[in-house]
Order: C-alpha cells, then structure tokens, then sequence
C-alpha cells in the first residue's frame, strides 16, 4: 500500500493513501483548504464549486477536511474563465467538466497500475540502500508522470488536428452534421462469457476494442464510444461507414469469439461534447438489435446512397416493429461479386 499521512488543520484529522511526496508529484502541493476555503478562493459560490467538483467526478468531501490545493483552486478558476471569456457556453460548464472528466478517469482508472508499481521501485529503495523520505518526491513514478504527459499531450493535439480537418467551422457547443451512424455488437455475449476468468475477459474486451479501433480508424471513421458489449462510431462518407460495418466482422471472427453484428444509419445528428445525439443514433442501435450474427443492416436513407455504389449490393428485409420504430425497413447491405449486375 501507498504510504498513509494524516493532514490535520483545526481539530480535523483524515487519512491519505498518500505521502507529502505524492502528493506534491499528482496535485501539485499539499492539501490546505477545506471545501469552503476552496470555493472562496476560486471565487465560486459554494454550490456552483458543489456542481463542478461532482461533474468532475470527485466525492463529497466533508466540511471540515482539509483535502484541496492550491492547484484545484487553480484549476476552478481556469474553469471559470472558459465561461467568461465565452469559449463555453453559460449553462453548459458542468456538462463540459463531465465530458473532460470521464474518459481520463478511465484513462487514470488504467494508468493506476503504473503509477502503484513505480510508486513500489521507488519504495524499494535507492541504489546505495538508502529509503526515500516520506516528502521526497519519488523519482520513478515522477520520471513515469512526464512520459505519459508528454504522449497523451501528442495524442490530444492530433485529434484536435483531426477534429478540425473533419470539420473546421464547428462551433464550441455544438453542431448539426449528416453522418453515417454505427453499432456493432456482439451477439451472445453474456452466454459466451459467463464461463470466463476475469483474465480471460479482460483479454476479449482488449482484442475487441483494438480491433473496433483499428478498423474504423483505417475507414475514415470515428470511433464515438464503446458501449458495454459494442461500439458507436460514425463516418462522414456511406462508403466509408459500409466498409467499417463490412470489415468489422470479418476481422473480428474466429472460433472462440462471440460474433458480430452492425447496424448502420444516415442522417442528422447532433455532434457535441465528443457524443452523438438523434433518431438516427437510436435507428442505428435498433437495427443492430434484428442483424443476424456477422450480418450488416442499413436503413433506408444509407441504403439510397449504397444502391448508386458499384462496390455494394443493397436487398430489402421484411419490415420490423422494434422499439421506437413501428414499420421499419432494414436493407441487407454486401460487397458485390464480379458477376453481381452494376446498379
């Protein structure tokens, strides 16, 4: 385990699972403030600091705990200025923190492993035998914090790169587009799972995701989230969203691995906050539900657009009632032959 402090500060004692070391190393200082000397420093109300230190996804902490540094005063006032200057939208700063905040507490959640064993290599001890003391900062899991800043710095840039060369005018809250929407999901993933070991779980789940990543990333799409047993991605061209839908099976089949299914759907959505929002999402995530294993079902719109493609062979299904859609029309969509007919 981590090295336990006690921060004390007017009659209030709370553990920490941390040393003044790593404290300095992750939060930039120690803890000395208390919820109400947080907000009064950041210059918020005590429930709009409320609001965004839970959007943040960070617990309650009680009155008297003296767990926030100088650094989350740093970090409420930076949010606060997002608003003024107008870069976000007022009203929208705590679906804005919580957008920031759950994909890099999943990002933390994995990191943590790294940041415990090199927490450990420092707590083992230095070359000449000698410990570091509690308030040192440990070399190792400092030296680990700085490589992975430096990736995920890179990463986040070339997306934003990415995002812009996508779509170059979107505003900041927000955008109507016209884009191919997918699911693809795994058929009989509860069954075939049941008897798995975590470990064995863990390895499915990994292959997967790197597989979903790769395919849609060498399409052209966007890969949205992943969604339990499936993933939403979208695309911006129906070839491009066929394609992604085509691949994704193939690539994913063998002996031991649930198959899978994909729906697809186009039309107008939503863009906002690295989510996607309409009907058509929904229309997508429905066909999904009536796809037969390793099949790919369009609706009608995408399939309009795949009949005038010379790479794809469209043919109609007999209409569902799903939830949500009473007469719906799936179209079963393929690659043609060399003998199939050009449309």
């Amino acid at each position: 385990m981590l090295h336990t402090r006690e921060v004390q500060e007017e009659g209030s004692t709370r553990a920490t699972p941390t040393g003044a070391g790593v404290d300095r190393l992750l939060l930039g200082g120690g803890r000395r403030y208390t919820r109400a000397q947080v907000a009064e420093l950041s210059g918020m109300p005590p429930d709009r600091f409320g609001r965004l230190w839970h959007a943040l996804g960070f617990p309650e902490a009680a009155e008297d705990d003296v767990v926030f540094t100088d650094d989350d005063v740093t970090a409420l006032r930076t949010l606060a200025d997002l608003v003024d200057a107008g870069f976000v939208a007022p009203g929208t700063e705590a679906s804005f923190a919580r957008a920031l905040a759950q994909p890099l507490a999943r990002l933390a959640d994995w990191q943590t492993a790294l940041l415990t064993g090199a927490l450990a290599r420092d707590r083992a001890g230095r070359p000449d035998g000698s410990h570091p003391a509690p308030w040192d900062v440990p070399p190792t899991a400092d030296a680990l914090l700085t490589l992975l800043g430096g990736v995920q710095d890179y990463v986040w840039r070339r997306h934003l790169a990415a995002g812009v060369e996508r779509a170059p005018m979107a505003p900041a809250a927000g955008e109507v587009r016209v884009l191919a929407v997918g699911f693809a999901d795994l058929v009989g993933y509860t069954t075939r799972t049941r008897g798995m070991s975590g470990a064995e779980l863990g390895v499915m789940v990994e292959d997967f995701e790197a597989t979903a990543a790769e395919v849609v990333a060498r399409g052209g799409g966007q890969v949205v989230k992943n969604v339990g047993d499936g993933v939403l991605f979208t695309a911006t061209d129906p070839a491009a969203a066929a394609e992604i839908g085509l691949s994704l099976p193939e690539r994913w089949a063998a002996g031991d691995r649930p198959p899978l299914r994909v729906g697809l759907a186009h039309g107008r959505v939503l863009t906002r906050l690295g989510d996607v929002y309409s009907s058509v999402v929904n229309l997508a995530s429905r066909l999904t539900t009536v796809a037969r294993a390793g099949s790919v079902l369009v609706d009608r719109e995408l399939a309009a657009r795949l009949q005038r493609h010379p790479r794809y062979r469209v043919v109609p299904l007999q209409r569902r009632s799903v939830r949500g859609f009473e007469d719906l029309q799936p179209w079963l969509v393929s690659r043609r032959r060399g003998d199939d007919a050009q449309p």
